[in-house]
């Protein structure tokens, strides 16, 4: 069974930044696309980054281009995503998901999750 762990999250002041990690366990991690997923309080669950088992393709929505990054180590069975200029509009709990075919943007192409972690950013 994949066991998704994530970390990194907490409270930070606006313009700032903060590094989101995802350890997997239990599963073929390297052949994995993974993504970043979102969700505030009121709204539906939202796409925020992924990439493919290379790391060849990585997708982020509109809102955060140019300020977050997702990255992965195969080696070590960890993505990241790493987010700067972090505005109030980035408050969340960021969910890790793992897909074991080819994945993209929506949450159900994921079949395992984590269990989130809460990044609040203070105006």
């Amino acid at each position: 069974q994949v066991q998704l762990v994530e970390s990194g999250g907490g409270l930070v002041q606006a313009g700032g930044s903060l590094r989101l990690s995802c350890v997997a366990s239990g599963g073929p991690f390297s052949t994995y696309t993974m993504g970043w997923f979102r969700q505030a309080p009121g709204k539906e669950r939202e796409f925020v980054a992924r990439i493919t088992w290379s790391s060849l393709s990585r997708d982020y929505v509109y809102s955060v281009k140019g300020r977050f990054t997702i990255s992965r180590d195969n080696a070590k069975n960890t993505v990241y995503l790493q987010m700067n200029s972090l505005k109030p509009e980035d408050t969340a709990v960021y969910y890790c998901a793992a897909a074991e075919r080819g994945a993209g943007l929506s949450s159900y192409e994921y079949g395992y999750w984590g269990q989130g972690t809460q990044v609040t950013v203070s105006s």
